[in-house]
């Protein structure tokens, strides 16, 4: 008024500050550089990423949530993404790289109708009626399969699939079978649930992939305390303490004093009687195990090993629990309640060394209530290894997926095709100008199909044509991208199968995120303090 600047937001020559147009367009183009890295990573020829983190750590992978997690993405719009990819992880396990080039694709063509003028509002809005079109015709190509405990070949198919993109895709047969016995072994097929906790996945550097075992039971990362004692037990009963093997020691602070012999004999004495005494009580339980959270001294090592009890000692929280769910076992606070009705039972239980080295790790086998299994993963080096074990978490949770819900669709990007087909036809249905936000719909889905094709070093837009066309004419949905060169784009030949819930996850959860974005028209950024 007075010659001064009005100011209307405070600090305001530090901000920096976009509006409008510019602002969805500095977004879009966030987004889109986000989804341009994972785009070569997606499908069966997809590439992977090396990721260094700031300690110096190397990380190799194709998972795309990981690769979004450990990439440190500084930008706003960049971090809705992460979050995005990692939901789905966490809802279904995979499909997290499709997401993010899904979302990308929308957000790319959304920047052209923005350009021509249309409002984003009513972009956004035809794309949320795009995106029921495409759920209801996934529910409609989608099919139902059975399986039982003992006939399980569809899940071990779909499981291929999601192993097919991954390192392990060699051996992905042998892989997708032990997770699906993994998941069937804990699955509760009546009330269609899988506690995935009971799965464990423990890895050790050393052999090579196929020597993955499965193991009906637990394998834990501690050795036999003594190296007298026996390796071998069968018909194990296990005393699972929580206590430490060693004389109690007063809460307050002490001294004593000592000034005879006599005195010192009467100390040692009465600390040999609490040992003899722990040991006792173990061996009168009946137990011929002892599974310890905490240390013991080497006179109570001795003793045990006199008494031929073998121990393990430092078994972690988790890891107790785990024996514990497996074996039938109660965990014991304190040795006065160690009875013969608390110990755990198993078959065998057997330490194992690998290879020239001093390794040992300690297999618990046929427990009495076998629902806690391990899939122990072997490798040339722990990359390989911590990879290994993202992809199975990944088939997984497709196969726990399935369990709950089984029915599913083809992959290959013949889905995603079916859908833009489907779009297609609905927009001519609608007035207005939704209709053009339906058709970019239609144009986004087809990123998927193409960015398969040109992973797999095919021509990405002749590929894409030729296979939409045989669908449109033929009016066969399961056509898709013949990734694999197989000789056939007919996916039911080829076995390449994908869940429902996580192909209609992926499709609500990325327009969810680019209605976001879309509505987003001015970002105040507060400058360096």
């Amino acid at each position: 008024e007075y010659g001064r600047p009005f100011i209307i937001v405070r600090d305001q020559g530090e901000k920096t500050r976009l509006k409008g147009l510019d602002a969805q367009k500095a977004n879009i183009l966030a987004a889109k550089t986000v989804a341009k890295v994972l785009r070569t990573s997606l499908g069966p020829k997809g590439m992977d990423k090396m990721l260094q983190s700031p300690d110096g750590d190397v990380t190799i992978t194709n998972d795309g949530a990981t690769i979004l997690d450990q990439m440190e993405v500084e930008h706003e719009i960049g971090k809705l993404l992460v979050e995005l990819s990692q939901s789905q992880d966490y809802e279904i396990g995979d499909g997290t790289t499709g997401v993010v080039v899904m979302a990308g694709s929308l957000l790319e063509q959304a920047e052209v109708l923005l350009d021509r003028g249309i409002h984003p509002i009513r972009i956004a809005e035809g794309y949320e009626m795009a995106s029921h079109v495409a759920k209801e015709r996934l529910q409609e190509i989608s099919k139902d399969f059975d399986f039982t405990k003992d006939d399980y070949e569809s899940l071990v198919k779909t499981c291929m699939t999601t192993l097919s993109s991954k390192i392990v895709g060699r051996c992905k047969r042998k892989m997708a079978e032990m997770c699906v016995k993994a998941v069937l072994a804990v699955a509760d097929l009546e009330r269609r649930d899988v506690n995935l906790d009971l799965i464990k996945v423990e890895g050790r550097v050393g052999g090579h992939i196929e020597d993955t075992q499965l193991v009906h039971g637990i394998v834990i990362d501690k050795e036999i305390s003594h190296s007298q004692m026996s390796k071998n037990i069968k018909d194990a009963k296990i005393a699972i303490l929580t206590c430490p093997f060693e004389p109690p020691k007063p809460k307050t602070k002490h001294k004593v004093d000592i000034d005879s012999v006599e005195k010192f004999e009467a100390l040692r004495k009465q600390e040999q009687d609490y040992f003899t005494n722990m040991v006792q009580r173990c061996k009168d339980s009946g137990a011929n195990l002892i599974i310890c959270q905490w240390g013991f001294d080497d006179e109570a090592n001795h003793l045990l090993m006199h008494n031929k009890l073998p121990a393990v000692r430092w078994v972690g929280g988790v890891e107790l629990e785990l024996i514990a769910i497996a074996t039938g076992g109660r965990i014991v606070p304190r040795f006065q309640e160690l009875t013969a009705d608390k110990l755990g039972k198993a078959g065998v239980v057997r330490e194992v060394m690998f290879g020239t080295t001093k390794d040992r790790m300690l297999y618990i086998e046929e427990c009495s209530n076998s629902k806690a299994v391990t899939i122990f993963v072997r490798g040339g080096n722990k990359m390989i290894i911590e990879e290994t074990k993202r992809s199975l978490h990944d088939a997984l949770c497709v196969a726990r997926n399935l369990i709950r819900n089984n029915r599913i669709v083809y992959g290959g990007g013949s889905a995603e095709m079916a859908c833009s087909l489907a779009v297609e036809e609905a927009a001519k249905q609608v007035p207005g100008v939704e209709q053009y936000a339906m058709r970019a719909f239609a144009d986004a889905l087809d990123a998927v199909p193409l960015a398969l094709a040109e992973n797999s070093g095919l021509q990405p837009i002749s590929t894409l044509t030729a296979v939409k066309t045989r669908q449109a004419v033929e009016g066969n949905p399961y056509l898709g991208v013949d990734a694999n060169d197989e000789g056939t784009n007919d996916m039911t030949e080829q076995g390449v199968f994908e869940t429902l819930v996580g192909k209609q996850q992926q499709i609500l959860l990325a327009t969810q995120v680019v209605k976001m974005i879309l509505k987003i028209d001015d970002c105040i950024t507060a400058g360096e303090a």
